[in-house]
């Protein structure tokens, strides 16, 4: 995990911390290896969070085995991540949820905004993304 000295807004739009925020999570990921995401908005936040900062392991770990892929990249030179808006949190039982979202960034100039709803499965204890339909 990367070091931030000075406290920081969290990227995913609470008006906490990063550190007291997506922050706290990352940490604990980076220091023990776990995974302690509450519920699914929580963890798509965090996953956002950590697009946002190129915390690629934490992605990686986020990610369910059955979808994970083998190596991201990190952000592209210039990408600058605007926002995100969570849109709809539903858990469909103790195991499932969808988290709908739209997360703006911009480009080379030209703005992008990716609206989403994903999957998210509760394994062994943990929160894990699957996949997601594109809006």
């Amino acid at each position: 995990m990367k070091s931030r000295s000075r406290p920081f807004p969290c990227p995913c739009g609470h008006q906490r911390s990063y550190q007291d925020c997506c922050g706290a999570l990352h940490q604990a990921f980076a220091e023990s290896g776990g995974l302690s995401a509450p519920d699914a908005e929580t963890l798509m936040r965090s996953r956002y969070s950590a697009f946002v900062l190129n915390e690629l392991a934490y992605l990686l770990a986020t990610w369910h085995a059955s979808r994970r892929p083998a190596a991201l990249e990190p952000n592209e030179a210039g990408l600058r991540w605007l926002g995100l808006e969570v849109k709809k949190h539903l858990r469909q039982d103790e195991s499932h949820a969808t988290v709908e979202f739209v997360a703006r960034s911009k480009l080379g100039g030209r703005a992008q905004r990716l609206h989403e709803t994903s999957r998210f499965v509760h394994e062994d204890g943990a929160w894990f993304y699957v996949d997601g339909d594109m809006s």
